[in-house]
């Protein structure tokens, strides 16, 4: 998911390399995740009082208005000061969702396309476990995500969990729940990774204060 209406535009799309490139992105991912399993930090011990929302994969829904969407982010930045939590803020070119995983996986928002080559992989090897919640030709839904810039959505977020083995906690504006809990499908997650989610308009990385990372992003967050 990136970001927000007429103030988009979405990048130029880039396809998915060739096979011996990606065999070569395949040990790469492989290599970089053997690094990183030591990276993380759970934040769930400060909100583990808090009620999770079943997850449901599905596609994303109707972007909020600029009045909805300015209030939806005025909850979110309460939410985070009431449980000391602080976002690393991610770029908004259509590709922050992968960046942020990328953040949380890596250490590195700039490794989001092997983040989405990973998940369409997951998505395509996997077909029966996701297409029946994505409500298009899912030929065209898989083309549409192998390409920079298309916005991820809950079902992205769903292979993700599933490739990375790891349990994907939102934060979330919404005004019914603020933490949504995407599980592994078969297996016990191996490692958590914590995202804010401004509904339907932007994902970032989220650490606790103390831990927010200090190296700079290439280019401008998202912002109104």
């Amino acid at each position: 998911m990136s970001e927000q209406q007429d103030q988009v535009s979405k990048s130029s799309c880039s396809s998915i390399s060739t096979s011996t490139q990606g065999s070569e992105d395949d040990g790469t991912v492989g290599a970089l995740l053997t690094e990183a399993k030591t990276n993380g930090r759970s934040l769930g011990k400060r909100l583990s009082h808090l009620d999770s929302l079943p997850h449901t994969p599905r596609v994303n829904g109707k972007i909020p208005d600029f009045s909805n969407a300015t209030i939806d982010h005025e909850s979110l930045l309460e939410r985070l000061g009431t449980y000391g939590l602080a976002e690393y803020q991610i770029e908004g070119d259509g590709n922050c969702q992968f960046r942020a995983l990328a953040d949380q996986i890596f250490r590195n928002p700039d490794y989001h396309r092997h983040v989405r080559k990973a998940v369409v992989k997951q998505l395509k090897e996997f077909r029966k476990h996701y297409e029946g919640y994505v409500p298009l030709d899912y030929k065209v839904y898989l083309k549409k995500m192998k390409r920079s810039g298309e916005w991820g959505d809950h079902v992205t977020l769903q292979a993700a969990a599933d490739r990375f083995g790891a349990k994907i906690c939102l934060l979330t504006s919404f005004r019914d729940t603020c933490l949504i809990e995407i599980v592994p499908r078969d297996a016990a997650p191996t490692r958590e990774l914590w995202l804010s989610f401004w509904c339907e308009v932007h994902y970032n990385s989220l650490y606790a204060n103390e831990d927010l990372p200090t190296r700079k992003t290439k280019k401008k967050h998202w912002l109104f």
